[in-house]
């Protein structure tokens, strides 16, 4: 059995930035644990793998060592392999997901993905995350992951996590913020638990970022940065119940796997 692989780099317009995705279009479901090897083999935050459906398509992600319920760069990766490689003349995309449907469509030279927005909201702190950070923050709130907040961006540059600690968080992953100097916000994003320390660019964190941000600064429209090492741009749009999470990706690598 032979299946296409593309690897994109996506919240970037060139190779070797945003973060790395590999996409696997398949024509019908592998097995769970033959998906499983694949992203493991592949050894990147995510793999996707997506099937044909009536109205687009139904996507799954994989970390190397878990499937998880939502990724927006990998689902923008997929985007850009179907507008690019599987269907040329469609300028919209719709995935069916375990997080429900997720929508891409082409924005001059950018894709733009429509998600439901997370509002992050009040929490109790998890005893080892404050000491994992090693450092207090202005906040701290939870959606799917935790959300903690700092004062400013150099805060954010500065964190050093201790991840053997972050592993004993209990959800998903650790988003940390704070507003940008030459964009509106910052973030960094920590998953040591779903085996990646940290994502280059994480779109799913701004499912809950871009509404918490939109209304501390008054804005709909906001320009953000993950500063990672790698780093990546995202324009991003409140809209109540959903968010528009916009970047651009670009092709890596084409080729098959043979299993």
């Amino acid at each position: 059995m032979k299946i296409p692989v593309y690897q994109i780099d996506a919240f970037t317009n060139h190779i070797f930035a945003g973060n790395p995705a590999a996409v696997c279009p398949l024509d019908a479901w592998l097995e769970k644990d033959r998906m499983q090897a694949i992203a493991q083999e592949n050894n990147l935050s995510e793999t996707a793998f997506f099937v044909p459906e009536d109205k687009g398509y139904h996507i799954r992600w994989f970390t190397p060592v878990t499937e998880v319920d939502l990724c927006g760069h990998a689902t923008l990766a997929s985007a850009f392999v179907v507008f690019n490689y599987l269907n040329q003349s469609t300028r919209q995309v719709e995935f069916n997901s375990r997080s429900g449907k997720l929508i891409v469509m082409k924005e001059n030279d950018r894709l733009a993905m429509n998600f439901p927005a997370q509002p992050p909201e009040a929490c109790e702190t998890h005893p080892a995350l404050i000491e994992a950070l090693g450092k207090d923050p202005l906040e701290v709130l939870a959606s799917e992951d935790y959300f903690v907040v700092f004062s400013v961006e150099q805060d954010i540059l500065d964190l050093r996590p201790d991840m053997e600690k972050l592993k004993r968080v209990d959800l998903r992953g650790i988003v940390v913020t704070a507003k940008g100097n030459h964009v509106d916000f910052v973030s960094r994003f920590f998953a040591p638990r779903f085996g990646v320390h940290e994502y280059p660019v994480t779109g799913s964190a701004h499912c809950a970022l871009i509404p918490y941000w939109a209304k501390q600064l008054g804005k709909k429209n906001l320009l953000a940065h993950q500063v990672s090492q790698r780093g990546g741009e995202l324009f991003c749009r409140d809209e109540g119940t959903r968010v528009v999470i916009a970047g651009q990706a670009v092709l890596f690598m084409k080729g098959m796997i043979t299993l």
